[in-house]
């Protein structure tokens, strides 16, 4: 688009992060902007799973989270094997989720990220029934193979949107996350104006 950028037009298919079961599928159109901002997405899935299946996933995730007895504290997730501890499987899954926030705002039309690993984890104890922890998490960043260390914050409860805060060592100023999605941890919704 002539003075705007370029706009990508996609159709692809989802997996169940855990299962690796089909998810469904989306169509999706994609435009970078000239100017240094993040993509604007516009999309539109199919799922398989009903939304009260996913409910009752992400109950029992987070039930187990609120099962623990002392605060989850972890490093290095996965370790240097590839391998997560079983207690720390829930706490993955909430990076792998929050991190997408990161993984969107930062990415152009010739950069990507992936999370590869979450360096450290520490949950907050709360008096509500949200749970949340601090992360430092490093992305690596494709095509320079760059590893970038972000610390994220991150809020949920159940059929609510998972807030996401963060800022990454290149940039030290704070950056809100930006998903638009809400009432699971497979998606992620910015919360303006905390500084933690």
């Amino acid at each position: 688009i002539p003075d705007s950028g370029h706009k990508y037009y996609l159709q692809f298919s989802t997996e169940d992060y855990r299962t690796g079961e089909n998810a469904g599928s989306c169509l999706a159109t994609v435009l970078y902007p000239k100017k240094k901002s993040p993509p604007v997405v516009s999309i539109k899935c199919s799922h398989t799973k009903d939304q009260k299946e996913i409910q009752e996933e992400d109950n029992r995730l987070y039930q187990r989270i609120r099962q623990q007895t002392k605060p989850v504290a972890g490093n290095n997730i996965p370790d240097s094997y590839g391998n997560i501890e079983p207690a720390l499987e829930p706490v993955w899954a909430l990076a792998v989720a929050g991190s997408s926030s990161i993984l969107w705002e930062k990415s152009t039309e010739n950069l990507g990220y992936f999370l590869a690993q979450v360096k450290s984890v520490q949950q907050w104890i709360r008096k509500d029934d949200f749970i949340e922890f601090d992360y430092t998490v490093l992305l690596h960043e494709i095509p320079t193979q760059e590893i970038i260390s972000c610390h994220m914050r991150l809020t949920w409860l159940p059929q609510h949107p998972l807030r996401v805060k963060y800022f990454c060592s290149e940039n030290p100023g704070m950056e809100d996350g930006s998903g638009a999605e809400s009432g699971s941890a497979a998606g992620a919704s910015a919360e303006k104006g905390a500084i933690f």
